[in-house]
Protein backbone atom coordinates (compact mmCIF):
# COMPACT_ATOMS: atom_id res chain seq x y z
CA UNK A 1 0.00 0.00 0.00
CA UNK A 2 1.38 3.38 -0.93
CA UNK A 3 1.85 5.91 1.87
CA UNK A 4 2.15 9.61 1.25
CA UNK A 5 3.18 12.03 4.00
CA UNK A 6 1.13 15.20 3.71
CA UNK A 7 2.39 18.35 5.46
CA UNK A 8 -1.00 19.21 6.96
CA UNK A 9 -1.67 15.77 8.46
CA UNK A 10 -0.54 14.33 11.74
CA UNK A 11 0.01 10.86 10.35
CA UNK A 12 0.30 8.88 7.14
CA UNK A 13 -2.52 9.23 4.64
CA UNK A 14 -3.12 6.09 2.64
CA UNK A 15 -3.51 6.62 -1.07
CA UNK A 16 -4.91 3.56 -2.79
CA UNK A 17 -4.20 2.68 -6.35
CA UNK A 18 -7.65 3.31 -7.80
CA UNK A 19 -7.30 1.76 -11.24
CA UNK A 20 -7.36 -1.91 -10.08
CA UNK A 21 -10.23 -1.13 -7.68
CA UNK A 22 -12.25 0.46 -10.47
CA UNK A 23 -11.67 -2.53 -12.71
CA UNK A 24 -12.95 -4.94 -10.07
CA UNK A 25 -16.00 -2.82 -9.30
CA UNK A 26 -16.75 -2.65 -13.02
CA UNK A 27 -16.82 -6.46 -13.06
CA UNK A 28 -19.19 -6.51 -10.07
CA UNK A 29 -21.50 -3.93 -11.63
CA UNK A 30 -21.44 -5.75 -14.96
CA UNK A 31 -22.26 -9.07 -13.30
CA UNK A 32 -25.09 -7.54 -11.28
CA UNK A 33 -26.55 -5.66 -14.23
CA UNK A 34 -26.40 -8.66 -16.53
CA UNK A 35 -28.12 -10.91 -14.01
CA UNK A 36 -30.75 -8.29 -13.36
CA UNK A 37 -31.52 -8.06 -17.07
CA UNK A 38 -32.47 -11.75 -17.45
CA UNK A 39 -36.03 -12.70 -18.33
CA UNK A 40 -37.31 -9.16 -17.92
CA UNK A 41 -40.71 -9.91 -19.31
CA UNK A 42 -41.44 -12.83 -17.00
CA UNK A 43 -40.09 -10.98 -13.98
CA UNK A 44 -42.83 -8.37 -14.26
CA UNK A 45 -45.46 -11.03 -13.73
CA UNK A 46 -44.34 -11.78 -10.17
CA UNK A 47 -45.68 -8.63 -8.49
CA UNK A 48 -48.40 -6.11 -9.19
CA UNK A 49 -46.78 -3.48 -7.01
CA UNK A 50 -43.84 -2.96 -4.68
CA UNK A 51 -44.20 -4.67 -1.29
CA UNK A 52 -44.62 -2.57 1.85
CA UNK A 53 -41.77 -4.48 3.49
CA UNK A 54 -39.44 -7.34 2.59
CA UNK A 55 -41.58 -9.80 4.57
CA UNK A 56 -44.63 -8.98 2.45
CA UNK A 57 -43.17 -10.32 -0.78
CA UNK A 58 -45.66 -12.62 -2.44
CA UNK A 59 -44.35 -16.03 -3.30
CA UNK A 60 -44.72 -17.23 -6.89
CA UNK A 61 -47.23 -20.05 -7.25
CA UNK A 62 -45.05 -22.09 -9.60
CA UNK A 63 -41.33 -22.73 -9.93
CA UNK A 64 -39.56 -21.12 -12.83
CA UNK A 65 -38.85 -23.71 -15.43
CA UNK A 66 -35.14 -24.29 -15.99
CA UNK A 67 -33.99 -22.49 -12.85
CA UNK A 68 -31.72 -24.40 -10.48
CA UNK A 69 -32.04 -24.37 -6.68
CA UNK A 70 -35.40 -22.58 -6.73
CA UNK A 71 -36.02 -22.75 -2.97
CA UNK A 72 -38.80 -20.80 -1.30
CA UNK A 73 -37.37 -18.25 1.12
CA UNK A 74 -38.43 -14.97 2.75
CA UNK A 75 -37.21 -12.54 5.37
CA UNK A 76 -39.81 -13.93 7.74
CA UNK A 77 -38.55 -17.51 7.35
CA UNK A 78 -34.86 -16.54 7.44
CA UNK A 79 -34.29 -17.02 11.21
CA UNK A 80 -35.96 -20.44 11.10
CA UNK A 81 -34.00 -21.40 7.99
CA UNK A 82 -30.77 -20.28 9.64
CA UNK A 83 -31.39 -22.45 12.71
CA UNK A 84 -32.31 -25.36 10.44
CA UNK A 85 -29.00 -24.92 8.61
CA UNK A 86 -26.98 -24.77 11.81
CA UNK A 87 -28.58 -27.95 13.08
CA UNK A 88 -27.66 -29.76 9.86
CA UNK A 89 -24.11 -28.36 9.91
CA UNK A 90 -23.24 -29.36 13.46
CA UNK A 91 -24.89 -32.77 13.11
CA UNK A 92 -22.81 -33.50 10.02
CA UNK A 93 -20.65 -36.06 11.90
CA UNK A 94 -23.77 -38.23 12.20
CA UNK A 95 -23.85 -38.37 8.40
CA UNK A 96 -20.27 -39.61 8.39
CA UNK A 97 -21.22 -42.23 10.96
CA UNK A 98 -23.80 -43.50 8.48
CA UNK A 99 -21.11 -43.82 5.81
CA UNK A 100 -22.12 -40.74 3.80
CA UNK A 101 -19.98 -37.96 2.28
CA UNK A 102 -16.65 -39.59 3.14
CA UNK A 103 -14.97 -38.88 -0.20
CA UNK A 104 -15.47 -35.06 -0.23
CA UNK A 105 -14.67 -34.94 3.49
CA UNK A 106 -11.38 -36.76 2.99
CA UNK A 107 -10.53 -34.46 0.07
CA UNK A 108 -11.04 -31.34 2.22
CA UNK A 109 -9.28 -32.76 5.27
CA UNK A 110 -6.40 -34.16 3.21
CA UNK A 111 -6.00 -30.98 1.19
CA UNK A 112 -6.02 -28.85 4.34
CA UNK A 113 -3.48 -31.09 6.08
CA UNK A 114 -1.19 -31.06 3.06
CA UNK A 115 -1.31 -27.27 2.83
CA UNK A 116 -0.66 -26.88 6.56
CA UNK A 117 2.53 -28.86 6.00
CA UNK A 118 3.42 -26.67 2.99
CA UNK A 119 2.54 -23.31 4.61
CA UNK A 120 5.98 -22.63 6.17
CA UNK A 121 7.64 -23.28 2.80
CA UNK A 122 5.22 -21.18 0.73
CA UNK A 123 4.70 -18.04 2.80
CA UNK A 124 8.32 -16.78 2.69
CA UNK A 125 7.89 -16.25 -1.05
CA UNK A 126 4.99 -13.84 -0.56
CA UNK A 127 6.85 -12.06 2.21
CA UNK A 128 9.86 -11.54 -0.03
CA UNK A 129 7.71 -10.28 -2.93
CA UNK A 130 5.25 -8.16 -0.95
CA UNK A 131 6.36 -4.91 -2.59
CA UNK A 132 5.77 -6.33 -6.07
CA UNK A 133 2.17 -7.15 -5.11
CA UNK A 134 1.43 -3.77 -3.56
CA UNK A 135 -1.17 -2.62 -6.13
CA UNK A 136 -2.92 -5.98 -6.06
CA UNK A 137 -3.13 -5.96 -2.28
CA UNK A 138 -4.48 -2.41 -2.34
CA UNK A 139 -7.33 -3.61 -4.53
CA UNK A 140 -8.17 -6.39 -2.07
CA UNK A 141 -7.89 -4.47 1.17
CA UNK A 142 -9.94 -6.28 3.91
CA UNK A 143 -12.66 -3.61 4.06
CA UNK A 144 -12.79 -3.38 0.27
CA UNK A 145 -13.13 -7.14 -0.17
CA UNK A 146 -15.95 -7.24 2.37
CA UNK A 147 -17.73 -4.53 0.40
CA UNK A 148 -17.12 -6.45 -2.82
CA UNK A 149 -18.71 -9.61 -1.39
CA UNK A 150 -21.73 -7.70 -0.08
CA UNK A 151 -22.16 -5.60 -3.24
CA UNK A 152 -23.54 -8.38 -5.45
CA UNK A 153 -26.42 -9.58 -3.21
CA UNK A 154 -27.19 -5.97 -2.31
CA UNK A 155 -27.51 -5.12 -6.01
CA UNK A 156 -29.73 -8.15 -6.58
CA UNK A 157 -31.96 -7.25 -3.64
CA UNK A 158 -32.35 -3.64 -4.76
CA UNK A 159 -32.99 -4.54 -8.38
CA UNK A 160 -35.37 -7.31 -7.35
CA UNK A 161 -37.67 -4.93 -5.51
CA UNK A 162 -37.44 -2.26 -8.19
CA UNK A 163 -38.21 -4.76 -10.97
CA UNK A 164 -40.72 -6.79 -8.90
CA UNK A 165 -38.58 -9.91 -9.41
CA UNK A 166 -39.03 -12.37 -6.53
CA UNK A 167 -36.29 -14.66 -7.86
CA UNK A 168 -33.65 -11.95 -7.49
CA UNK A 169 -34.93 -11.07 -4.01
CA UNK A 170 -34.81 -14.73 -2.99
CA UNK A 171 -31.26 -15.01 -4.34
CA UNK A 172 -30.13 -12.07 -2.21
CA UNK A 173 -31.79 -13.55 0.90
CA UNK A 174 -30.10 -16.90 0.26
CA UNK A 175 -26.76 -15.09 -0.06
CA UNK A 176 -27.33 -13.54 3.37
CA UNK A 177 -28.29 -16.93 4.82
CA UNK A 178 -25.25 -18.66 3.33
CA UNK A 179 -22.91 -15.88 4.47
CA UNK A 180 -24.23 -16.06 8.04
CA UNK A 181 -24.04 -19.86 8.15
CA UNK A 182 -20.42 -19.93 7.00
CA UNK A 183 -19.50 -17.05 9.33
CA UNK A 184 -20.70 -18.95 12.41
CA UNK A 185 -18.68 -22.05 11.54
CA UNK A 186 -15.68 -19.90 10.64
CA UNK A 187 -15.71 -18.05 13.97
CA UNK A 188 -16.06 -21.26 15.98
CA UNK A 189 -13.06 -22.84 14.24
CA UNK A 190 -11.06 -19.62 14.65
CA UNK A 191 -11.82 -19.55 18.38
CA UNK A 192 -10.61 -23.14 18.76
CA UNK A 193 -7.47 -23.04 16.62
CA UNK A 194 -6.29 -19.47 17.43
CA UNK A 195 -3.72 -19.56 14.67
CA UNK A 196 -1.38 -16.62 14.20
CA UNK A 197 -1.51 -14.70 10.95
CA UNK A 198 1.59 -14.79 8.73
CA UNK A 199 2.02 -11.05 9.18
CA UNK A 200 2.22 -11.53 12.97
CA UNK A 201 4.80 -14.33 12.90
CA UNK A 202 8.52 -13.45 13.05
CA UNK A 203 10.64 -14.50 10.10
CA UNK A 204 11.75 -18.10 10.42
CA UNK A 205 9.02 -19.06 12.92
CA UNK A 206 6.24 -20.22 10.62
CA UNK A 207 6.14 -23.81 11.88
CA UNK A 208 4.39 -23.28 15.21
CA UNK A 209 1.42 -21.00 14.52
CA UNK A 210 -1.60 -22.78 16.03
CA UNK A 211 -2.99 -21.91 19.51
CA UNK A 212 -0.77 -18.84 19.71
CA UNK A 213 -3.03 -16.00 18.56
CA UNK A 214 -5.28 -13.78 20.64
CA UNK A 215 -8.31 -15.15 22.42
CA UNK A 216 -10.80 -13.32 20.21
CA UNK A 217 -11.78 -15.09 16.96
CA UNK A 218 -12.70 -11.69 15.50
CA UNK A 219 -9.13 -10.42 15.57
CA UNK A 220 -5.87 -12.23 15.19
CA UNK A 221 -7.06 -15.78 14.56
CA UNK A 222 -6.16 -16.89 11.04
CA UNK A 223 -7.61 -20.38 10.50
CA UNK A 224 -9.76 -20.52 8.39
CA UNK A 225 -10.15 -17.43 6.18
CA UNK A 226 -13.45 -15.65 6.75
CA UNK A 227 -13.12 -13.67 3.53
CA UNK A 228 -12.71 -16.88 1.51
CA UNK A 229 -15.69 -18.51 3.24
CA UNK A 230 -17.91 -15.47 2.66
CA UNK A 231 -16.84 -14.97 -0.95
CA UNK A 232 -17.43 -18.60 -1.89
CA UNK A 233 -20.76 -18.79 -0.06
CA UNK A 234 -22.11 -15.85 -2.08
CA UNK A 235 -20.53 -17.13 -5.31
CA UNK A 236 -22.10 -20.57 -4.82
CA UNK A 237 -25.58 -19.11 -4.36
CA UNK A 238 -25.32 -16.86 -7.41
CA UNK A 239 -23.74 -19.59 -9.56
CA UNK A 240 -26.34 -22.15 -8.57
CA UNK A 241 -29.32 -19.87 -9.02
CA UNK A 242 -28.10 -18.47 -12.34
CA UNK A 243 -26.42 -21.56 -13.77
CA UNK A 244 -28.46 -21.08 -16.97
CA UNK A 245 -26.14 -18.14 -17.73
CA UNK A 246 -22.96 -20.03 -18.61
CA UNK A 247 -20.65 -17.15 -17.80
CA UNK A 248 -22.12 -16.37 -14.36
CA UNK A 249 -20.38 -19.25 -12.52
CA UNK A 250 -17.07 -18.30 -14.15
CA UNK A 251 -17.33 -14.66 -13.07
CA UNK A 252 -18.72 -15.42 -9.60
CA UNK A 253 -16.18 -18.10 -8.74
CA UNK A 254 -13.43 -16.13 -10.46
CA UNK A 255 -14.09 -13.12 -8.25
CA UNK A 256 -14.29 -15.35 -5.15
CA UNK A 257 -10.99 -16.98 -6.06
CA UNK A 258 -9.29 -13.61 -6.61
CA UNK A 259 -10.52 -12.34 -3.24
CA UNK A 260 -9.38 -15.54 -1.53
CA UNK A 261 -5.91 -15.57 -3.09
CA UNK A 262 -5.42 -11.93 -2.13
CA UNK A 263 -5.53 -13.00 1.51
CA UNK A 264 -2.35 -14.99 0.86
CA UNK A 265 -0.52 -12.32 -1.14
CA UNK A 266 -1.25 -9.75 1.56
CA UNK A 267 0.20 -12.07 4.25
CA UNK A 268 -3.14 -12.10 6.08
CA UNK A 269 -3.62 -15.87 5.72
CA UNK A 270 -1.78 -19.09 4.98
CA UNK A 271 -2.81 -21.15 1.92
CA UNK A 272 -4.41 -23.75 4.20
CA UNK A 273 -6.56 -21.02 5.81
CA UNK A 274 -7.86 -19.98 2.42
CA UNK A 275 -8.43 -23.52 1.17
CA UNK A 276 -10.47 -24.53 4.23
CA UNK A 277 -12.41 -21.25 4.23
CA UNK A 278 -13.33 -21.63 0.55
CA UNK A 279 -14.26 -25.29 1.10
CA UNK A 280 -16.51 -24.40 4.03
CA UNK A 281 -18.21 -21.58 2.14
CA UNK A 282 -18.88 -23.79 -0.87
CA UNK A 283 -19.89 -26.94 1.01
CA UNK A 284 -22.21 -25.27 3.53
CA UNK A 285 -23.97 -23.36 0.76
CA UNK A 286 -24.15 -26.10 -1.83
CA UNK A 287 -25.21 -28.97 0.42
CA UNK A 288 -27.12 -27.19 3.20
CA UNK A 289 -28.43 -23.75 2.21
CA UNK A 290 -29.43 -24.60 -1.38
CA UNK A 291 -30.82 -28.00 -0.49
CA UNK A 292 -34.59 -28.23 -1.19
CA UNK A 293 -36.77 -27.93 1.90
Amino acid sequence: MRVSWLPWGRGPHLILSMKPIRKLWIIIVFLSASICSHDSASAQENFASLPDSPSHVERPTAKREGYAYDRDVSWRSLPKDFLHDQKGIWLFPTQLAKGRHWIPTLVVVGGTAGLIYADPHVMPYFRDHAENLDDLNDTFDPLITTAEVVALPTALLTAGYIRHDSYQVDTAILCAEAYADSAVVNLVVKAITRRERPSDVPVGSLDDTFFNAGKSPFKGSSFPSGHAAGAFSVATVVSGRYAHHRWVPWLAYGMATAISLSRITSNAHFPSDVFLGASLGYSITRFQVLRPR
